[in-house]
């Protein structure tokens, strides 16, 4: 090989190295690059991880420690609390507003002075108040200052500082911030994954919330309707639910927001409503009062714990229930029965006394028993017990009614005939008291009808003479009977038969063909407001004043709608001041 040969294979050998050297050059940089690249990828993956766990981690513990609450302040607590794991600063603070203040609470990661703190708060402040466009002054915030201690001889500002809105169902309720005294400390994908957890934490209280407004709207619903006023309040004794009742019966206007405060305001020392529900909650025992009278009206109340559903056989207290019972019917009632029993004494009184004076006097041989006295004694010995019989009888059939074993007994007879004899037996009553007694018929009235003849003939009794009691001198009391067939005018029909009073009657006395009978008179009449008493048993309407010498049990009307009733029928009134009333009521043909 010649020297020129060997001098081209050396230099194709040396460029053959230089290029493979320049390769392999390149490819090991190439590798440290994209090593490089990996190790950066995977520290930014890492850093990514570390706040994916961390953002794992605090809502874990939130739905660990927090659960189902409803209290913002212990979830601010949660997030505030684990912080310090992934971001760093001087101080975390939330500011949120309260019923009546502006809570602000403060943690201490390092130590600052007093001036970091208050620079702090008057920041959070106002951001609050441009947010909710409101003006805020210091005197309404509450503050609370936990973690290391203040040393004013560290006397650096404020230089790094975020807010975070706090917002529950669309409404801002309050600011988490983060300061430090070192400046350009945050970045923005920390501030973004501190949103994104607050964000998640009021979301996921808003819902809540939402189902407990539904839940509470549905018990609101449901005890709405209520005739007992009905408060449910929780262990902290905030009103949860108050019904309209409860509003009426404690003179709480509709619209307000109601308190514990207002309850106790508004019951005036008649029932101490705190106390009963604190001893009702704390021993798990129910209470309940004497009547007690607020405004014009009598309530009985009831103090109860609200128990919750035993989990594990352990029970729990989560409130406490407040029913307001009216019992104003009730205590008018017994008013009414002591009036009736006193009512009752003294008119049975009056005719045994009379019987037995004219008994002592009879026991005096001096009167003969041919005499004009003796005959007279004896009458009045039988009118007055004639009188007492008819009251024990009264009672009697009212206690029957009471206890459902009260019976009519229907039987074929002419009901034209039992109202003449009525009226023809009361027409000397009637005349020696200058009242003009009448009757008068329609036509088509048959003349066999299936009723009680005694329990009819006790109906126009009561009627009859209810209206000759409450009709002055030279009036009139008239008796109209005829039959209303299905489908006709009954006051047309009524007026065909000779009624003419101006006192008129219903419209619409019920379905079918029936019977009417009314009774009317030209009296005293009846206020419109009393007329729906004058069937009710223990009520009597107190006419001294216009008629002071008759008397009665006013079992009459109660007995006389009884009968009616059983026979099918109905029995009413109408009537006007100074005209005069009209009472009726029908008997239905089979």
């Amino acid at each position: 090989m010649d020297f020129i040969s060997l001098f081209s294979l050396i230099v194709l050998i040396t460029t053959l190295v230089f290029f493979v050297a320049v390769f392999l050059f390149l490819k090991n940089l190439k590798l440290n690059r994209d090593i490089k690249i990996k190790e950066t990828n995977i520290e930014a993956r890492s850093k990514e991880m570390d706040s994916k766990m961390y953002e794992l981690a605090i809502l874990k513990e939130l739905g660990d420690r927090v659960g189902y609450s409803l209290d913002v302040h212990q979830i601010m607590d949660v997030i505030t609390g684990s912080l310090h794991q992934f971001i760093e600063y001087s101080a975390v603070s939330y500011m949120l507003l309260d019923s009546s203040k502006i809570i602000f609470k403060i943690h201490l990661e390092k130590s600052v002075h007093r001036g970091f703190i208050d620079e702090v708060r008057d920041r959070m402040l106002k951001s609050l108040g441009a947010l909710l466009e409101k003006e805020f002054n210091e005197s309404q915030v509450e503050e609370l200052i936990s973690g290391a201690i203040l040393i004013e001889e560290v006397n650096e500002p404020v230089q790094s500082f975020f807010n975070i809105p706090i917002v529950i169902g669309g409404k801002v309720v309050g600011v988490l911030t983060v300061s430090d005294t070192q400046s350009g400390l945050y970045k923005e994908s920390e501030m973004t994954i501190l949103y994104k957890i607050t964000n998640q934490a009021s979301s996921a209280v808003t819902k809540l919330q939402e189902v407990v407004t539904t839940e509470k709207s549905k018990l609101n619903a449901m005890v709405l309707s209520m005739a007992d006023g009905i408060i449910m309040t929780d262990l902290d004794y905030r009103i949860l639910v108050i019904n309209p009742a409860a509003r009426n019966a404690l003179s709480i206007d509709p619209f307000k927001e109601v308190t514990i405060f207002d309850l106790i305001d508004n019951l005036g020392g008649k029932f101490d409503i705190r106390g009963r529900l604190e001893e009702s909650v704390k021993l798990k025992k129910e209470y309940s009062s004497e009547r007690i009278l607020l405004g014009e009206k009598f309530f009985q109340i009831f103090v109860l714990p609200v128990r919750s559903s035993p989990i594990v056989g352990v029970e729990s207290i989560t409130g406490g229930v407040v029913i307001f019972h009216d019992v104003t019917s009730e205590v008018e009632i017994e008013n009414l029965r002591k009036d009736f029993t006193s009512m009752l004494v003294h008119e049975l009184r009056s005719p045994l006394d009379g019987v037995k004076k004219i008994s002592e006097v009879l026991k005096n041989k001096d009167i003969k028993q041919t005499s004009e006295s003796f005959d007279e004694y004896i009458n009045l010995i039988y009118r007055n017990s004639s009188g007492m019989l008819e009251i024990v009888n009264d009672i009697l059939d009212v206690a029957k009614i009471e206890a459902g074993k009260f019976d009519i007994v229907k039987k074929e007879g002419d009901f034209v005939k039992v109202v003449t004899d009525r009226v023809s037996f009361y027409s000397v009553t009637a005349m020696s008291s200058g009242i003009k007694l009448e009757s008068s018929f329609g036509t088509g009235i048959p003349s066999k009808v299936m009723f009680d003849s005694e329990g009819v003939e006790h109906v126009i009794n009561n009627l009859i003479s209810n209206a000759l009691k409450y009709t002055n001198k030279d009036g009139a009391v008239n008796v109209v009977t005829f039959l209303h067939e299905n489908g006709k005018d009954v006051r047309a029909e009524a007026k065909v038969a000779g009624y003419q009073s101006p006192n008129g009657i219903p419209e619409n006395l019920g379905e079918g063909s029936f019977l009417v009978i009314l009774v009317a008179d030209n009296g005293i009449g009846i206020e419109e407001k009393n007329t729906k008493d004058i069937f009710s048993k223990f009520k009597q309407l107190d006419t001294k004043d216009k008629v002071p010498k008759k008397k009665g049990t006013g079992l009459g009307l109660v007995i006389a709608k009884s009968i009616v009733e059983e026979h099918g029928g109905k029995i009413g009134v109408v009537s006007k001041v100074g005209v005069g009333s009209t009472f009726y009521f029908t008997i239905p043909l089979s």
